[in-house]
């Protein structure tokens, strides 16, 4: 525990509370939290497993067979990619708690786990508290935010066990090619790396954008898994909805690891992702669009603020330069909360490599984002 620092979204969480107990309306663009509801038909399945006074017993460790088909039936028709329920699928309370165990099954002390810098934070926490090495792999403008596999030490591939990859990607928004992932699978095959996919924002892209599974790779199956959620992308953040896919001994293994920390996935919450994974999905464009207009806004205006930002083509964050005249992005972060009413998220965050930027998320309702927008200004 002396080796990590608080998660550093409950620290946010604590210095805009701070500030609201001062009496400033606070704007919080920092959470990736959507804001919209999950469709109608997922709350109905959730509320009438909830009425069934049979479905409140365990949910089984691996949940129910439906479930783990309906993973495997949305991959199918998603990726084309064949997923055996029984042994390539795995439900976890969220994503982010499977990578977490991911580690724990894993990694030894002395061991060293590849992560991006900038990158979400689990991959490095996950490492630390199982008393491994987290090792970055510093991710930049110049390279399209894609990692330099060339670039990783002899001496650190000799001792990694793990390599983290997200893309679509927070806290940069980059998008990645099937032929990236080729490379990946082919590079961890060579140094016999497990490599770690987390894909939450597959189906957050904009303007016709597509995302590709690190498991249509050939052969990604025998060195590869990919970590999916509904959170981002069905608005079921709070239901803590995830699944671990790909290489049969290692969903074993993590299986094996999972049958003594938990008891899985609460049975209502299974009824509502199968409603969410074979149900109507037309809601999801409207979502959709909304975060599109959200984004258009937001680059805009931090474009009109000096800003240097692109567009996404995924997830539901913006990745922006910080202005002129400050010299870090948490000295931007802590003028717009103090000064502005407005949290967004430094770049250093997400690891040293996030210098210089802060990640603005979309999750918030539109006319806030436009009132954020105006006070960054000066209206």
């Amino acid at each position: 525990m002396s080796a990590i620092k608080p998660y550093v979204f409950a620290g946010l969480i604590r210095r805009k509370e701070e500030v609201r107990a001062a009496g400033v309306d606070v704007i919080a663009l920092d959470i990736g939290s959507p804001d919209l509801p999950p469709g109608a038909h997922i709350v109905n399945a959730l509320t009438a497993a909830a009425r069934d006074p049979h479905k409140h017993g365990y949910g089984g460790f691996t949940g129910t067979p439906a479930f783990r088909k309906a993973f495997a039936d949305y991959y199918a028709r998603r990726f084309d990619i064949e997923l055996h329920p029984e042994k390539e699928v795995l439900p976890l309370l969220g994503s982010k708690e499977g990578i977490y165990h991911m580690a724990f099954a894993y990694l030894n002390p002395g061991d060293v786990a590849l992560v991006p810098d900038p990158g979400y934070p689990a991959y490095t926490g996950g490492a630390l508290l199982a008393g491994a090495t987290p090792w970055p792999m510093p991710l930049t403008r110049e390279r399209n935010w894609l990692p330099d596999f060339d670039a990783i030490p002899a001496d650190v591939l000799a001792r990694a066990r793990l390599m983290w990859l997200n893309y679509p990607n927070n806290p940069t928004t980059a998008v990645a090619s099937l032929a990236f992932f080729e490379e990946a699978v082919a590079f961890c095959r060579r140094h016999n790396i497990l490599l770690c996919h987390d894909n939450p924002y597959c189906d957050n892209g904009y303007d016709g954008y597509v995302a590709p599974s690190v498991l249509q790779a050939p052969g990604a199956k025998d060195v590869a898994v990919e970590f999916a959620s509904l959170s981002k992308s069905h608005n079921m953040a709070g239901m803590r909805v995830g699944v671990l896919m790909g290489n049969a001994e290692v969903i074993k293994t993590v299986g094996t690891l999972k049958t003594n920390a938990d008891s899985g996935p609460y049975l209502g919450i299974q009824e509502a992702t199968l409603a969410a994974l074979s149900g109507d999905q037309s809601w999801r464009h409207e979502v959709q669009e909304a975060y599109r207009g959200r984004r258009d806004l937001v680059v805009q205006g931090l474009r009109a603020m000096g800003c240097q930002v692109d567009a996404p083509q995924a997830t539901i964050y913006v990745w922006a330069g910080i202005p002129a005249g400050f010299n870090s992005s948490a000295e931007w972060a802590e003028h717009l909360l103090v000064n502005k009413g407005i949290v967004v998220t430094p770049g250093t965050a997400f690891g040293a490599h996030g210098e210089g930027y802060v990640r603005i998320s979309l999750g918030a309702p539109t006319e806030r984002i436009r009132q954020a927008l105006d006070r960054m200004i000066g209206n």
